[in-house]
């Protein structure tokens, strides 16, 4: 399909912009109260039977059409005997329609490379059903197949008797996968937050009672009444003409006959109420602690549906954005209040009741602190307002968001476009184009005061209809605590914020050029290497993937394989809390608003055997770009305050992290796969952040980053070649650098091998977690890579079809498999999967034997081309993304790989049931290590 472009100058861009400002107000400069328009490259439409249908036509990607079927039904609507079954049937559409009998449908969808889960997916919420299909649009027979799906689960369920019994299984083990502290807490407070109102009886996933006892008449009933074309649409976007694709639409779903006299559906909301609810939860095995103050409006909002209802969105994105860089200075700063914090007005539970919100993540002792800071930094604004500079900088940023969106319109990716139609159509709202958001907003915006936003606090704090949710390990904060607290804040002694000036210019005097001697073209990649006076190499390629993207990555041999045993013990923990300091003398919070208006980021890092950096841009940005790493590598500040608040914070959000039973878990099993490593850290806690030392790190990090000389660095997207010369002479060719031939290090201790099994008991939930692995040394090459992620690919249909189709024993089951070459060979193939401890040893045994048998006879030829299908559409995909090409290009160095791109379908296709079997015999038949966590007894 070909591509439409729009091309748009500047000058008329602002003209238009002219246009746009002058044609929403009227002759006393008012707002007109004109209806927002739908994007007219959408086409929308509706069916005699009251089906509403969208559809657009988009390439990208290239031969891929994303369908969606939304439903206005989810478990709000249950009745009592049908708690859970509104997602449950959810999972009835995938086992059993008139076109596709069980099992039929994945399989199939399969057979053309479509994977279940990571592609074919539904979700069901208190409100809603969405049903989510990509299907490959280059095959008119796979394409009518895709509506023929989607018709199916409009109204073919089958629903039959042994069916439902059988998806049980699967439905108790997603609730069983669920059921964890913070689920068991907000059971216990859910009554407050969505008070008197059906929403906190209506939890989707429903009660572990009715999902076992349910009668098979509840679900068909629920079907009956909810699944019909007045509350549904059709959502097509993708690389197909509309004609097409609505024909198809008319085709499949004009048939469904108008349901007679249906069930009414009633709208449901809160109840107000007069005093504040306060709820105060503990699990033993919450892993983090959280505060949270709801203010919920007293009335239920409209639809946005014209400008005023725009623009007042805008005056909220103003004040989300204020107060939350406020608590990022908090959060930034000496003596942090909390982990982080912030505040939104925002959606409830309810569909159509709005809260304004404020959450912080705190330590377990530290939630009344944290509590506190939110309060009075709210009081704050309703004091004193926002200041002229804090609301000229967010609307900046907003500007600069909008603009990197309509410089991106032609190029944004189908399934992006579907989640707003998908929201239009749901939430009852128009889906207007990006022309006309960013249009709109260049012409409102300007008439927006700061004034209007600092009124809102008024409306957003009341003492009614609030609530205060606070969750952790322990009940440390009482109710009559946090009462004193709301009151006192009201009346404590307040300043008002001091905004900082900062400085507008990074670098303010310009470091003396390097200079490019020599440029490499690579013609089959198209790519050229920018070789500098340095020693440093800087690879770019320009692509049209997107117009206002640019990413990049940089790194350096050695990483922290070359510190001592000491050094890295006392450094791992401590390498995050280096960038916290700022560069150039400028702190964190200095930066941010600085950034003001820029779309860029860069992130330092050393990791096991490279340091470096990655990053993206806009092309307007890119000078940006290049002067901060410039400054990481010469003008990284030291500030202790800085780091300890660092500290602090990591302290407090890890301190209680292992009483998490999964945390618990990976972390026994990574001690005892490396057990007897001198070299090994493990997870985080507040004792190894006691232990770090800042003054060894900072040096160490000034020692790996020294010699920009055998650095890579690599640029892809839509790059300018005259700038990237520009700016690689003007900030990286000058950095200190030499020719160098370091590498990693490679340290002698290997992780276990061969049979071993570790045992864990943690948590009381009666729920087990099962993970296999086959791991050890190998003789790595490109050939057996391919064919051992093959091998796990194809593994991992068999493992859905037998332990969660067959044995309803699963939710979510797969296999990982991979070949690595640093820093020596080595093979992994994982298998893991949650389940009920009764049936550990079953399905543990099962996925055992899959492995066995592909040792002996190999994947079957149905499995190996599912697999292989799926990752050459993959890999097409992925081929039109500037991501992969960053990856790619900078493995070509960093993992030595050779260029096989245009051979990347053929060697797939060349892998035989044979290459995969003697790999399997080669890799998988000296035994496994297995890992079980269980409840404790």
């Amino acid at each position: 399909m070909k591509k439409v472009f729009y091309a748009i100058s500047f000058a008329l861009l602002l003209s238009s912009f002219s246009y746009a400002q002058t044609s929403l107000k009227d002759e006393k400069g008012k707002l007109k109260s004109i209806k927002i328009p739908s994007d007219p490259s959408v086409k929308i439409g509706k069916l005699s039977n009251g089906l509403t249908y969208f559809i657009k036509q988009n390439s990208k990607p290239e031969n891929k059409v994303e369908l969606r079927l939304a439903i206005k039904a989810g478990s709000i609507l249950e009745d009592d005997d049908q708690l859970g079954l509104a997602h449950f049937m959810e999972h009835m559409n995938f086992n059993g329609t008139k076109n596709f009998k069980k099992n039929e449908l994945v399989d199939y969808l399969q057979s053309i490379g479509v994977k279940f889960g990571a592609h074919l997916n539904a979700y069901t919420s208190f409100d809603e059903t969405v049903y989510i299909l990509p299907i490959p649009s280059d095959d008119d027979t796979k394409l009518e197949k895709g509506f023929q799906i989607l018709e199916d689960w409009s109204h073919a369920a089958l629903l039959k008797g042994d069916d439902i019994d059988e998806e049980r299984g699967v439905v108790l083990e997603e609730y069983r996968s669920r059921r964890d502290a913070n689920s068991r807490m907000m059971e216990k407070y859910l009554d407050k937050v969505a008070y008197g109102s059906k929403y906190a009886k209506r939890l989707p996933i429903g009660t572990k009672e009715n999902l076992e006892n349910f009668k098979h008449e509840s679900i068909r009933r629920f079907h009956k009444d909810w699944y019909r074309p007045d509350l549904m649409a059709v959502i097509v976007v993708g690389d197909a003409e509309i004609n097409v694709l609505e024909k198809k639409i008319k085709d499949h779903f004009e048939k469904i006959p108008a349901v007679k006299n249906p069930r009414k559906k009633e709208n449901f909301t809160l109840k107000n109420h007069q005093e504040t609810f306060i709820a105060i939860e503990a699990d033993k095995e919450a892993a983090f602690s959280r505060v949270q103050i709801m203010y919920k409006d007293r009335e239920d909002t409209a639809p946005k549906t014209n400008i005023e209802d725009f623009r007042k969105n805008l005056i909220n994105s103003l004040f989300d954005q204020m107060i939350n860089n406020r608590f990022d200075e908090l959060a930034n700063g000496e003596n942090p209040p909390f982990t982080y914090g912030y505040s939104f007005y925002g959606g409830t539970f309810a569909k159509n009741r709005k809260a304004f919100q404020s959450v912080a993540s705190t330590s377990s002792d530290g939630q009344l602190i944290g509590l506190e800071a939110l309060l009075t930094e709210n009081e704050r604004v309703k004091r004193y307002g926002f200041l002229s500079n804090e609301f000229e900088r967010a609307k900046t940023n907003i500007i600069a968001s909008f603009e990197k969106r309509f410089k991106d319109k032609d190029k944004r990716e189908s399934s992006r476009i579907t989640r707003s139609l998908v929201s239009s159509f749901l939430n009852d709202t128009p889906s207007p184009s990006i022309e006309w958001e960013f249009k709109t907003t260049k012409s409102i915006l300007p008439s927006i005061t700061v004034e209007e936003v600092n009124q809102l606090i008024t409306n957003f704090l009341h003492d009614d209809n609030r609530v205060v949710v606070i969750t952790g390990p322990e009940k440390k904060v009482t109710e009559k605590q946090v009462l004193t607290l709301l009151k006192e804040v009201k009346t404590k002694e307040l300043k008002p914020y001091e905004d900082k000036v900062v400085s507008t210019s990074l670098i303010e005097k310009l470091p003396l050029k390097g200079k490019v001697i020599k440029i490499e073209t690579n013609e089959k990649l198209a790519t050229k290497t920018l070789h500098l006076s340095n020693g440093a190499k800087v690879t770019f390629k320009k692509t049209d993937f997107k117009n206002d993207e640019i990413l990049f990555e940089a790194f350096s041999f050695g990483g922290h394989s070359l510190y001592s045993d000491d050094e890295i013990k006392k450094t791992a923990f401590a390498n995050g809390g280096l960038y916290e300091a700022g560069v150039n003398n400028y702190s964190k919070n200095d930066l941010n608003k600085m950034m003001t208006g820029k779309i860029v980021r860069v992130n330092p890092y050393i990791s096991t055997y490279s340091e470096g950096f990655r990053g993206m841009s806009t092309p307007k940005d890119l000078e940006t770009l290049f002067q901060m790493v410039h400054l990481y590598f010469t003008s990284l500040n030291k500030d202790d305050k800085a780091f300890n608040s660092f500290v602090t914070k990591q302290k407090n959000f890890f301190g209680n992290l292992m009483a998490n039973p999964n945390f618990y878990f990976q972390s026994e099993m990574s001690k005892f796969i490396n057990n007897g490593n001198t070299r090994y850290t493990g997870f985080p806690s507040p004792e190894k952040y006691e232990n770090v030392d800042y003054n060894l790190a900072y040096n160490k990090y000034l020692e790996r980053f020294a010699n920009a000389g055998d650095f890579n660095f690599y640029f892809v997207g839509n790059v300018n070649e005259k700038e990237i010369i520009k700016f690689a002479e003007q900030y990286l060719a000058n950095l200190p650098g030499k020719k160098s031939d370091e590498t990693y290090k490679v340290h002698s201790f290997r992780p276990i091998t061969g049979s071993h099994t570790h045992i864990i008991e943690k948590g009381k939930d009666p729920k087990s977690n099962v993970r296999i692995s086959y791991q050890g040394e190998a003789d790595f090459n490109e050939k057996d890579a391919l064919t051992f992620k093959l091998l796990g690919d194809a593994l991992s249909i068999k493992l859905i079809e037998k332990l969660r189709e067959k044995e309803a024993g699963v939710y979510s089951t797969g296999a990982y498999a991979a070949l690595s070459k640093i820093p020596y060979g080595k093979y992994n193939l994982s298998i893991s999967f949650p389940c009920g401890p009764e049936n550990v040893e079953k399905l543990k045994t099962i996925a055992v034997n899959e492995v066995a048998e592909i040792v002996k006879n190999g994947p079957t030829d149905e499995d190996i081309e599912k697999a292989k299908k799926a990752l050459i559409l993959q890999h097409k995909e992925d081929s039109k993304k500037n991501k992969y090409w960053l990856s790619y290009i900078k493995n070509i160095d960093y993992l030595d790989n050779p260029d096989n791109f245009d051979s990347y379908e053929a060697n797939i296709n060349a892998i035989t049931k044979k290459d995969i079997k003697q790999l399997a015999n080669k890799y998988l038949t000296n035994g496994y290590i297995l890992g079980i966590l269980n409840p404790e007894k």
